[in-house]
C-alpha cells in the first residue's frame, strides 16, 4: 500500500464488487484480501452485476434515495417495510409509505 492514495471514492454494491474481482481474477491471481472479498461477495451477493446496476438506476430515479442508500438496498434486498426503514434509520430523510411500497416492489421484481 505504500505510495497509494485514494483518488476517488464511490459506494459499490456486492454484485458490482464480484464483477470487478472476476475481471481481476481473469488477469491474474487475486491477493489475499481480494480472495476474502471475492468469497464474501460470492456468498452474499443476491443479484448479478447487470441486475444490480439496473436496480441502482431505478432506485436513484427516486428523489429521496442517495447512492449509498441504494447500494445498501441492493446489498440487503429488504423484504419488509421494517427492514427498509433500518437502512434509513440514521438518515435525515424518511421515505413516505408510497415510496417504501415502490422500493419494496422494485426489490421484489429483481429478487424474482
Amino acid at each position: 500500500m505504500i505510495g497509494k492514495r485514494v483518488v476517488k471514492e464511490k459506494p459499490v454494491s456486492l454484485p458490482e464488487v464480484l464483477g470487478i474481482l472476476e475481471k481481476v481474477k481473469k488477469e491474474g491471481e487475486l491477493e489475499y484480501w481480494q480472495r476474502l472479498t471475492f468469497d464474501y461477495a460470492q456468498k452474499f451477493a443476491k443479484l448479478k452485476p447487470k441486475e444490480a446496476q439496473e436496480l441502482l438506476e431505478e432506485l436513484l430515479k427516486m428523489d429521496k434515495i442517495k447512492e449509498h442508500q441504494a447500494v445498501a438496498i441492493i446489498d440487503l434486498m429488504p423484504q419488509t417495510k421494517e427492514d427498509l426503514e433500518l437502512i434509513f434509520s440514521k438518515e435525515r430523510v424518511k421515505l413516505e409509505d408510497d415510496e417504501v411500497k415502490r422500493v419494496l416492489e422494485l426489490v421484489k421484481k429483481y429478487s424474482g
